[in-house]
């Protein structure tokens, strides 16, 4: 099924007619038929079809994911993803970060075949950027999610308040307003200077 979607300025949700919604594998081809969207799962099996990130939003999400990619390189101890990658989740969401973390030992835990679709895995850490289109309730409710299932830390980045939400598994969340950000638990280590995400375009 192929989608034509209006111009969107806010996430949209469409619910299917069925009593469980879209298997995962119709779900990853609904994806592939209709790459050009901006698609997750919730957990009641509903798609949800997101609005384009914009350009700064992504400039600041390709900051994130660079210097997580160089900082994963140096230490060789885990792999960076970016938002085009969706993680099937345990709660049955299927949710895509605009930066990702997994550990080596956790992506060879993984079948060859599932490494090049999405995969049945929860990160152990991911960033969220928020975008123009983005609300600061559902976002942080989504990071809440992201830990319900399993997710060791996360950080959802706000760029024009020049705030980061950090979330760490059995503690508080709490608020960074500084120029830095520094790794937690699983990504001990990765300092992530904000300069540039602050400042935009």
């Amino acid at each position: 099924m192929q989608l034509a979607l209006p111009d969107l300025s806010q996430s949209a949700v469409l619910i299917l007619d069925c009593d469980k919604g879209l298997s995962d594998q119709a779900y990853m081809s609904f994806c592939e038929v209709n790459s050009d969207v901006r698609i997750e799962r919730n957990t009641q099996g509903d798609i949800v079809i997101m609005p384009p990130a914009g350009m700064e939003s992504d400039f600041r999400s390709v900051e994130v994911s660079t210097e997580l990619r160089l900082w994963a390189r140096r230490t060789k101890s885990g792999k960076t993803f970016g938002s085009s990658v969706e993680f099937f989740l345990p709660d049955g969401s299927a949710l895509s970060p605009d930066a990702a973390w997994v550990s080596d030992l956790r992506i060879a835990s993984l079948p060859t075949a599932e490494r090049r679709r999405f995969p049945h895995l929860v990160p152990e850490f991911v960033v969220e950027v928020m975008s123009p289109s983005d609300r600061l309730p559902a976002a942080l409710r989504k990071m809440e999610q992201w830990m319900a299932n399993g997710v060791e830390l996360s950080w959802l980045i706000n760029g024009d308040a020049k705030i980061v939400y950090v979330f760490r598994a059995g503690m508080e969340m709490r608020v960074v307003t500084d120029d830095r950000v520094a790794g937690e638990g699983p990504v001990e280590g990765f300092v992530l200077e904000l300069g540039e995400i602050w400042a935009g375009l």
